[in-house]
This record gives structure tokens, sequence and C-alpha cells, in this order.
């Protein structure tokens, strides 16, 4: 099974390490240098010496291909359709208010070489801290996907997947599948639905026969799902589509302006929070929990069924499958209690947590489950607290009345005494 070294030379040039610096450092020859380029085998010592300058573990700078990475791609299918990470509705996204995170960031934190965000959502935030490492968390599956694409540490051929968009955005297909048969015509017309289920099985398909690598099959479906999003018969959830609505746009999958380069060390990660601090370290947690009782995965539950791709049966008007094991302690009655609990076990520097002063200000399922008593509790409890905050115009199903509207940022400068 072949060798690739690719990962090397991308954190070496990250850490702007030299290959004159590495043979140095690392005692080793300007022809083992020569060897790692050409995907060679070299001997453990070697590799032993490089993992102990670079500051890593092996397969932070080899894997073994599991695909043909070196086979000719078509020239590149020009596109018109293209999206970044902020190109798709979503509950709660902080995209807007980045150059607020990041100046509260820059102007109160020091030395943050890594970053996790572990309510992650579809990774805007992420995006704010691209020069640290990078540790993303989601519940929803189709989260961790979109985090998966924008900020997994594995190399991506990006021309073949603009190539193969090309080729899903051209089939016409018409046959009967687990999305006809269970959404035509409600959020999707039946020409779509085909279609989705068409693209979706040949995607888990070609990773099955290992065409394509995980995170290039996180792009594909990443893609997919902001096509849906972009024509869904919907005010943006999928709690009810709109009824004798003519389907006036077609699927369209759009080329993800994704980067060509990420931290090798980026980690993403498909847990519940809770449990995933109890086993990771950043200087900075970030934590943007619900802030009421709508749960994501009654909201996303569609979404989330082509990313997992399961094929459950579905029930209610909405056509919803079952999410009992995806639902959040944080939008109920324990919300208190697990914050508590998460705050107790985040190992980190600082703790920045984004919670929306809704209080009474919506109607009973938009009101905060979690008070400001017991947030300056809980976090005064591991350090000392600062508090910011900014006008700002909340993303609503329409129902909600909120006036006033801020978002706070509370950062917590951690004591490690406490």
């Amino acid at each position: 099974m072949p060798v690739t070294y690719d990962n090397l030379f991308r954190l070496i040039e990250y850490q702007k390490i030299t290959s004159t610096s590495l043979t140095r450092q690392a005692n080793i020859s300007d022809n083992i240098i020569s060897r790692l380029r050409r995907n060679e085998y070299v001997s453990l010592e070697t590799i032993e010496n490089i993992c102990r300058v670079s500051d890593c573990q092996v397969n932070d700078i080899l894997e073994f291909r599991r695909y043909d990475q070196q086979k000719n791609e078509s020239p590149l299918k020009n596109s018109s359709v293209r999206a970044d990470i902020q190109n798709r509705r979503y509950l709660g996204n902080k995209f807007k208010l980045l150059e607020f995170i990041k100046s509260i960031v820059q102007e109160n934190c020091s030395e943050i070489e890594t970053m996790a965000d572990i309510f992650s959502g579809t990774g805007a935030v992420s995006t704010a801290f691209d020069t640290a490492v990078v540790i993303t968390n989601d519940l929803l599956y189709s989260n961790y996907l979109c985090n998966l694409a924008w900020f997994g540490s594995e190399p991506v051929r990006l021309n073949f997947l603009s190539n193969l968009i090309a080729e899903y955005n051209e089939c016409k297909t018409f046959e009967s599948n687990y999305m006809t048969e269970n959404f035509a015509d409600t959020y999707f017309s039946k020409i779509d639905c085909s279609k989705i289920g068409f693209i979706r099985d040949d995607i888990e398909q070609k990773y099955l026969e290992r065409i394509i690598s995980e995170r290039e099959r996180a792009v594909l479906i990443v893609s997919l799902i902001y096509a849906m999003d972009r024509i869904a018969n919907t005010c943006g959830h999928y709690d009810a589509w709109r009824r004798g609505v003519i389907f006036e746009r077609s699927l369209t999958l759009p080329v993800l302006n994704i980067p060509v380069k990420n931290n090798p060390r980026n980690r993403c990660f498909n847990e519940d929070a809770n449990e995933l601090v109890r086993h990771i370290s950043a200087d900075l947690i970030y934590i943007d929990p619900p802030y009421n009782s709508r749960q994501y995965s009654d909201t996303y539950h569609l979404l989330e069924n082509v990313a997992r791709w399961e094929k459950p049966p579905v029930y209610g008007v909405a056509r919803k499958l079952d999410r009992k094991n995806l639902k959040s302690d944080y939008c109920t009655l324990k919300a208190t209690s697990a914050f508590e609990d998460l705050i107790h076990h985040c190992k980190a520097k600082y703790i920045l947590l984004s919670y929306n002063n809704m209080a009474h200000k919506g109607n009973d399922r938009s009101n905060a489950r979690i008070t400001d008593e017991d947030i300056f509790r809980i976090l005064y409890s591991k350090g000392s607290v600062q508090v910011f905050s900014k006008a700002y115009r909340a993303f609503t199903t329409g129902k909600s009345i909120i006036r006033d509207n801020e978002e706070r940022l509370f950062l917590c400068k951690v004591d490690y005494g406490k």
C-alpha cells in the first residue's frame, strides 16, 4: 500500500520550518528529504526524529493511500454556482458577529494557539481563528460534515470534486428512491427529490468503493445540503412546508470555496459537548449552546436525514425521523445543570460563552433556559468574568417577537487555583 507524506510538507510549511532546518534538527540527509518528497519508504528512526522536531504524531505526517490520488484529472469544468460557509440559513448563525467576537479575543486573550468550538453549528465562528489549531464539534451529523468539509486536515482534489459536482448538476433522473417515496412535492418537487436521492446514493457508493476520501465525501454531501437549503419550500426550518406552491427553482449543487490548505492538526468531532470536554483541551473554548427549547434536530431533521443516509421511516406531516438520541439538554430544564457540568470539565485558559439575552422577550419556546445569575455563578467558579454585548437582530421563524436583542459574550479567564 503506497505511503504519502503530503501532510508532513503541509505541516512544516505551516510551522515555517524549511527543509534545510528539518534536515539539521532531525539529523537526516538531503537524500531523505528527496525520498520523502517522492513518497518513498524511510526508516522508523527518521519518522521518530521528524515527529520530535515538528512536535506531532506519526499520523500527522504520513498516511497510506486508500485510493489512487495520482490518476489524471480532467480539466476543471466551469460552474457559476459557488458557496461560502455563511451561505446556508441556520438558526443562531454568528457570521455577522465575527468581527465582534474576534475583537474581544484579540483585546483580552493572549497566545491562542488552539481554539475549540464545541457547539459549532455550521462552523462560521471557527473561520475567525484560521491561524490557530481548530477543534470543532456538533451533535448533529450534518453539522459535523460541514465542519469536516471546511476545516478538515485531509487534502482534497478540488478539480475532481468540481467536475463531479458539474456531472451531478447535469444528470437527469426520474427514478423512484427513498426521497421520492417520503418527500415528493413537500419540501422539494418530485423531480428534485429523485435527483437528491440519486446523488446521495452515488456519493455513498463512491466512498464505499474508495473512489473518494472521507473529507471529499463530506464536501460533496455538504454541497448537496447547501443546494437543498437554497431551494427548500420552507422559511429555513423543516417544521412544515408551504402548500400549493409552484416549484420554480431546481436543484443545483454549488462548488464550495473550501480552503486549499487547513492546519494539519485540526480535528472535527460529532459528540455530546459535555462528553467531549472531558478529553480535549484548548487555549480558548468557545461555547454557543442552544438558548431555548427549540431543538435543532427538530428544525433540521430532513438535512440530518440526508447527511446520515440511514433511510429510516419518517412520520407526521413534517416527515420527521426518530430524533430521540439527538436531543440537547440545553433546550430543557436540565440546561443549568448541564452547563455547570460542562464548565467544570473545561480545560482551557479562556472560556468564551455566547448567550443571548432573550430572557422573557420571545414566546415561551424562545425564553432563555439559563438565567444570568446561574451563568455568573458557574463561570465565577472557574475564574474572573467580563461581559461584552452588541445589539443584534436574531434569526427567528417569524413567530417570536424579540426587541432590544443583544448578543452577549461572557469571557472567563480561568484561574487554575480554583
